[in-house]
């Protein structure tokens, strides 16, 4: 029997996942229509949004079509492959386990994962000679966090897909392979160096990583389409990733070039750095728990001092992040110093994009969660694309 104190939580998740169909055009907020003439024009399929203002829903609504072969117009429930949105949530896993005394984001990796013991850092590469020598210190975990440990961008093993090495095999390799520069002293967005954190969390937990996170996020949080292999009902509701026609004038079907279908293989691996299939109503439920100083309906999932740690800058002067003015928390992006498409948001607004133009953002000052789905490979820069512009902007004029 559910427990009455969480029966509001549970009917306001549920109302978040019901299928209704797609708003008309003439009924769409600004935020929703803002989506519009990238659809007309023939760049993109269609869109979900949704944004949350102080405790409540301003808007959550769907524009466009979940596939243009069938016009299966999208809904608010379509599901999104989410990409680096999966980031942060590896992330906070992280954390909920320094939380509990189990690591601490100062300790060298090495320490859980022996396989990083006498990793060396390439000095030098020549035609006839390669250099290695020993970096001034080890990665540590908040390296890795950060984005600043200097790891390879990828396995030396790795094929098309990603998600054929177990986490422990491509955890190996990325070992095996040196350095690319000295820890801490440059930021270089890295897939590794957060797939290493999902087998961190397995090693440190004693739990498989897609467990940890049903056990300790999805589950309590009731994010029941979160998931890294969509079943049956999720595969129907997923929305068609697209790219642009050779001759540029509108979109073709794609894969997701780093993952292997069927998607609801339980064969693949859970990618850390990038494996989520997620929803917005979802999404929102973490986002407003992070809002809430990682708490929700009486709650707690993370302390507010490590919450507060999180998203706060860690890479000081370092040029970070795919736009400008921006900083690395430990997980999440984060605005510095609001420009261009971040113009709208407040400085010290976190979040994270993902490879097929999916956004969410964290306003704390103005006590808002952004959110935009869409399915669009080929994008020149997803955190900088003009979609993202035009939901942000038409976002701060709808804002009270």
């Amino acid at each position: 029997m559910t427990p009455l104190r969480l029966l509001p939580a549970l009917l306001f998740a549920l109302s978040l996942h019901a299928e209704k169909p797609a708003p008309e055009a003439a009924a769409l907020s600004p935020i929703a229509a803002s989506q519009e003439p990238f659809i007309k024009d023939g760049q993109l399929a269609g869109a979900v949004t949704l944004v949350w203002k102080d405790g409540r829903l301003l808007s959550h609504e769907a524009v466009g079509f979940q596939d243009l072969k069938s016009r299966t117009p999208m809904q608010k429930n379509s599901l999104f492959w989410i990409a680096s949105m999966t980031k942060p949530i590896t992330a906070f896993a992280v954390m909920m386990l320094q939380d509990e005394g189990k690591l601490s984001i100062d300790d060298p990796v090495s320490k859980y994962l022996p396989e990083f013991k006498g990793q060396m850092l390439l000095k030098e590469k020549t035609k006839n000679q390669t250099v290695l020598v020993k970096p001034a210190r080890p990665i540590t975990i908040k390296d890795l966090l950060t984005h600043t440990s200097g790891l390879v961008s990828s396995s030396p093993l790795d094929a098309d897909a990603l998600d054929v090495l177990s986490l422990k095999e491509a955890v190996i390799t990325y070992a095996l392979s040196p350095l690319q520069f000295e820890p801490g002293s440059k930021w270089s967005y890295c897939n590794p160096g957060i797939n290493a954190l999902g087998r961190l969390i397995e090693v440190v937990s004693g739990e498989e990583y897609p467990r940890f996170l049903e056990k300790r996020l999805f589950k309590p949080l009731h994010m029941n389409d979160t998931t890294f292999w969509p079943g049956k009902n999720e595969l129907g509701r997923l929305a068609t990733s697209y790219k642009p026609t050779a001759d540029g004038k509108g979109l073709e079907a794609t894969t997701i070039k780093y993952l292997t279908p069927p998607y609801s293989d339980k064969k693949r691996t859970p990618l850390a750095a990038g494996g989520l299939f997620s929803t917005a109503g979802d999404l929102l439920q973490f986002y407003r728990m992070v809002l809430n100083g990682g708490e929700l309906d009486n709650k707690r999932y993370l302390s507010e001092a490590t919450l507060k740690l999180m998203t706060q800058n860690h890479t000081g002067d370092l040029k970070a992040s795919f736009t400008e003015g921006m900083g690395m928390g430990l997980g999440f992006h984060l605005v510095i110093t609001p420009t261009g498409v971040t113009a709208t948001l407040s400085p010290g607004t976190f979040g994270h994009g993902g490879a097929h133009g999916t956004q969410g953002w964290i306003d704390p000052v103005k006590k808002t969660i952004h959110i935009l789905l869409i399915q669009r490979a080929g994008l020149k820069n997803g955190d900088a694309s003009p979609m993202r512009q035009a939901f942000h902007e038409a976002s701060a004029r709808m804002l009270p």
